[in-house]
């Protein structure tokens, strides 16, 4: 058997979302590993590659069951990993429990900050080139530039780069975007 190497081999954070089947197609994909069966040199299609998923993948999905526009019952399911060590995860996490409030959460910035991303909006984008574009930026502005409520103080504003100690005071809209980037 030839293997191919997997894309990502860093550990692996624990991924949760709803039931979109697309969440769970991309995952998969990218932590896993290809498989390339031998030749056998007997008569018919060979089989072919198979991706093996890797053993420390842990995912979960929420299902809401809604009843006249309310949430009345919140299902969580094991899809991928094992119930121990997602156990351990969130005991060490900011959460007790298998949610996608912080996915939630920051769909909701990332729809205020880009009319691009909201629903049933005049916006639209001609090139996902730009969209992609603008998009970086605005994340860049998130986590360099505004301060954010929680982390900050009324006389020490404190931004999420500054958090994760990537810098040591707010950025100003000039430093960012005068920032030199690699371009690909």
């Amino acid at each position: 058997m030839k293997v191919l190497k997997s894309k990502m081999s860093k550990s692996k954070p624990l991924f949760v979302s709803d039931e979109l089947p697309h969440y769970a197609h991309t995952i998969v994909h990218t932590y896993s590993t290809v498989v390339i069966p031998l030749r056998t040199g007997k008569r018919g299609r060979p089989r072919g590659p198979q991706r093996i998923v890797d053993t420390d993948l842990d995912y979960a999905t929420v299902h809401k069951t809604r009843s006249k526009g309310h949430v009345v019952k919140v299902e969580r399911f094991l899809v991928l990993g094992e119930q121990d060590r997602i156990v351990a995860r969130l005991e060490n996490s900011n959460s007790n429990t298998i949610n996608t409030s912080f996915v939630e959460r920051s769909n909701l910035t990332w729809r205020m900050m880009n009319a691009h991303l909201s629903r049933k909006s005049l916006c639209f984008s001609k090139s996902l080139q730009w969209l992609k574009a603008k998009f970086s930026v605005i994340v860049a502005v998130y986590n360099f530039v505004r301060p954010h409520s929680s982390l900050s103080s009324a006389k020490n504003p404190v931004t999420q780069a500054m958090a994760a100690k990537i810098t040591e005071q707010p950025w100003s809209m000039d430093q960012l975007l005068g920032y030199p980037v690699c371009c690909q």
